[in-house]
């Protein structure tokens, strides 16, 4: 029967998917979302916020919602083979995401996953569309593609925080536009390396 190797394609993907979940479910457990959640004026006094913003959910819906999503992105990662270079680009994007937010100090408090889902969906595409060849590479620019409308539908420069109706909660498409544009950077930088490595 064969075994999975820690450095099998997909399977850091997947490890890094679940320590997602996992966070999203056990923060509201141990702590409450004022002490974890992203506020600009607390990003340096207090960097843990960096990472633990992304585990605050406020309510039920935006919770499950999030973690479907991280499944599917996780799956994704599995189809595509995802190098480990690839989490080491998702794990990177992480603080980068909510670094970003400070680009709208408007945003007083930011909490969830989405965010850093879309850097996980940018990292994934770009390594599909710069390595691959044939139906994986048009996937990964396709990806590209509708990340960018998505993003750019959502106008996150027009205000801080929007009212979905797909949503119980206000929404902030910044974070979806930082997530993008991190993951983006972090995902070309990893194609960057791998392409170094194989050279040397």
């Amino acid at each position: 029967m064969p075994t999975l190797h820690p450095r099998s394609p997909g399977v850091a993907w997947v490890a890094l998917a679940v320590v997602l979940a996992a966070g999203a479910l056990l923060a509201p457990l141990l702590v409450g979302p004022q002490a974890i959640d992203w506020q600009p004026a607390r990003w340096l006094a207090e960097p843990w916020r960096w990472w633990t913003a992304a585990f605050v959910h406020l309510s039920p819906l935006h919770l499950w919602g999030n973690l479907a999503a991280t499944a599917l992105i996780a799956a994704f990662g599995v189809s595509g083979e995802m190098p480990p270079r690839a989490t080491v680009a998702w794990f990177a994007a992480w603080p980068l995401t909510h670094l970003g937010l400070l680009s709208m100090p408007e945003l007083r408090h930011y909490g969830g996953l989405s965010g850093l889902l879309h850097a996980g969906v940018a990292v994934a595409a770009v390594q599909l569309a710069a390595t691959r060849t044939g139906l994986h590479r048009w996937i990964g620019v396709a990806t590209l593609v509708a990340v960018a409308a998505k993003v750019l539908s959502e106008t996150p420069w027009r205000a801080a925080v929007q009212v979905s109706p797909q949503w119980d909660i206000p929404v902030a498409p910044i974070a979806h536009l930082t997530g993008a544009v991190a993951g983006l950077l972090c995902g070309l930088a990893a194609v960057a390396l791998g392409a170094r490595s194989r050279r040397a």
